[in-house]
């Protein structure tokens, strides 16, 4: 992986990154436990992540990049008829 963007690092050390898997592209959650816990790393897929509580500071830290992505009121969020597009809960 190249490319690493820091999302929270906890008071005890743990370290966790939005990466991309470079065989696919998939985005994922890169987690490196601190010293003391070994310095494991463990590769996690954004849903297993999202779906594992989405309780803890590192869940939100994700949650507000994911936010920034996203602006109200601009061009590009308004479909071709010029109306803002529904957004309708996922059935998966």
């Amino acid at each position: 992986m190249d490319f690493r963007r820091e999302l929270y690092r906890s008071s005890n050390g743990d370290l966790w990154s939005l990466a991309r898997d470079p065989a696919d592209g998939a985005a994922m959650i890169v987690h490196q436990a601190n010293g003391p816990s070994g310095a494991a790393v463990s590769f996690i897929t954004l849903r297993d992540f999202l779906a594992s509580g989405a309780n803890g500071p590192e869940h939100q830290a994700l949650l507000r990049l994911i936010g920034t992505l996203v602006t109200t009121g601009t061009p590009s969020s308004r479909n071709d008829s010029g109306n803002s597009p529904e957004i309708s809960p996922s059935s998966s």
